[in-house]
């Protein structure tokens, strides 16, 4: 089950939102603002986190410096009601998976969603790989 953060100020949207990912297989949870994604984060890692680029306090770019610095190869998409190519581009410089305008058609979301864990599932075999590459080179077998 893929494991998704979503966060988003706008409460109702947010848990709309989530609805709709957990009749489709996905398992939510919900942050209302940057410093709370954080806090959910460090309880409990997320495959891929849905982050809105305009909240109050810790604006989303911000929010995504901290989770790519924290956890690198968990995946995020950017969601926004306001967006800017400006904004698009440093969020995917950043790191970002994907950039997203609202309202987004649910259906595309869920697809963007595994395609994004798919992508982490990747890193995550090569970097099991290149460790037992590792533990084999230095036994010598």
């Amino acid at each position: 089950m893929i494991r998704v953060l979503i966060v988003d100020d706008e409460k109702d949207f947010t848990e709309l939102l989530s609805e709709r990912l957990e009749t489709r297989g996905f398992k939510t949870r919900i942050a209302f603002d940057g410093n709370e994604a954080i806090s959910r984060l460090k309880e409990e890692n997320a495959d891929v986190v849905l982050l809105d680029v305009m909240m109050p306090g810790k604006s989303g770019v911000e929010t995504l410096k901290e989770i790519k610095n924290s956890w690198p190869i968990t995946e995020v998409i950017m969601l926004t009601g306001h967006g800017t190519v400006e904004t698009a581009i440093e969020g995917m410089k950043l790191g970002a998976y994907d950039y997203l305008i609202k309202p987004t058609e649910t259906e595309d979301l869920s697809q963007k969603i595994t395609s994004a864990y798919q992508r982490k599932s990747d890193h995550e075999e090569r970097i099991r790989q290149a460790e037992i590459n590792k533990i084999i080179e230095h036994k010598g077998w």
